[in-house]
């Protein structure tokens, strides 16, 4: 067993974010020898024999932890979600087809800005007038939409769609950015023709990104596409078109391992709702602290809110600090708090925040 001096530091970093204890012991002795190959795994050739069973069984467990059919490939390529924005409408979209989209937040408005290089978007909702802290639930997509985008939870602003269903009634195909939240629930993935994640919070180390594809969706545009950014060609090369980032995926594959042990998609979303209600239910009680999104959209994974008295933010944060408690600062762009309870978080960091917190508003009174 390796030896660690670490402290105790309870880690709600919005991504890079926490990894099983599990995966950094596992990955700490495949630095220093893998597979008792005589190699680390950070020199293994990516076309041997050490590197194919791992990129084998990281997408094989990803298919079977989405319970995905047949239709639905998995990929993991390098550039994150910020490279599947137009990656995405680059493979589906040709310059005269209309694409819709969600805009719930920062990172779709990303995607939007890069939807439009490719063809016409049209926005079919938007939270924006109310600054993300409710999603809109009534809205219509053309039917000549091409695709329909949405970001299913937002690291940001703390909102996600609680209730995917709402979206199979357009009869359009589905494009969903699930960086922040795959695999932490139990959703019926084959309903999307395309789903991209950066692994950096549930699904591994910063560096590589899982694309879900349905095979179907493919091949149906005009354009020619650059050999290195048509998914048909990923496909044919198992993920091995070029170098990928070996280590990134070994890291996947680590964590991949672990939610399979731990029960699969669906006794982590029970851990997942415990951790939410825990927090949600002390925020609620806490008058000193105030949630900035409507209860019904609140994420499951980044909890957003603020402090009554803007006096107290700065000695709340140096508390939580001296408490081990890193990643509460809320995101440069909207200030106030924010704590990610993504998988890999223990309950135990949950309820140490928790407690803190009443400690706190008790004693400012």
């Amino acid at each position: 067993m390796l030896q660690t001096s670490r402290a105790i530091i309870h880690n709600f970093n919005a991504g890079p974010s926490i990894l099983p204890k599990e995966v950094f012991e596992e990955a700490s002795r495949a630095i220093l020898d893998f597979n008792n190959s005589g190699l680390s795994i950070l020199e293994i050739g990516h076309r041997t024999p050490l590197f194919q069973q791992v990129m084998d069984e990281a997408r094989n467990l990803a298919k079977e932890l989405m319970q995905l059919d047949n239709d639905h490939e998995v990929l993991f390529l390098h550039g994150g979600a910020s490279t599947q924005f137009m990656q995405v409408p680059m493979n589906l979209l040709n310059e005269n087809e209309l694409v819709a989209f969600t805009d719930t937040g920062v990172w779709a408005a990303k995607a939007i800005k890069e939807a439009k290089l490719f063809g016409h978007v049209e926005i079919v909702c938007s939270g924006k007038e109310n600054n993300y802290t409710s999603l809109p639930k009534n809205f219509h997509v053309p039917a000549t939409a091409k695709y329909l985008h949405l970001t299913t939870n937002n690291t940001i602003y703390g909102s996600q769609w609680q209730d995917l269903s709402l979206f199979y009634q357009f009869n359009v195909p589905l494009v969903a950015d699930m960086s922040s939240d795959i695999l932490s629930r139990e959703i019926d993935f084959n309903k999307f023709d395309l789903i991209y994640a950066g692994a950096q919070k549930n699904a591994g180390a910063a560096g590589v990104n899982m694309v879900v594809v349905n095979k179907n969706i493919l091949g149906k545009i005009a354009r020619t596409i650059p050999t290195i950014m048509d998914y048909r060609n990923h496909i044919e090369a198992g993920s091995l078109l070029n170098t990928p980032p070996v280590f990134a995926v070994y890291i996947c594959m680590l964590t991949l391992r672990w939610l399979k042990n731990m029960g699969g998609v669906a006794a982590i979303e029970k851990i997942n709702n415990a951790k939410a209600k825990l927090f949600y239910d002390t925020l609620d009680i806490l008058p000193l602290f105030k949630g900035r999104v409507a209860k019904e959209d609140r994420s499951k994974m980044n909890a957003t809110f603020t402090i009554n008295d803007a006096s107290l933010e700065k000695e709340f944060l140096e508390l939580c600090k001296n408490e081990g408690m890193i990643g509460v600062k809320g995101h440069r762009s909207s200030g106030g708090f924010r704590v990610s309870m993504y998988n890999a978080l223990p309950i135990e960091s949950v309820k140490a925040l928790t407690d803190l917190m009443k400690e706190f508003a008790n004693n400012k009174g």
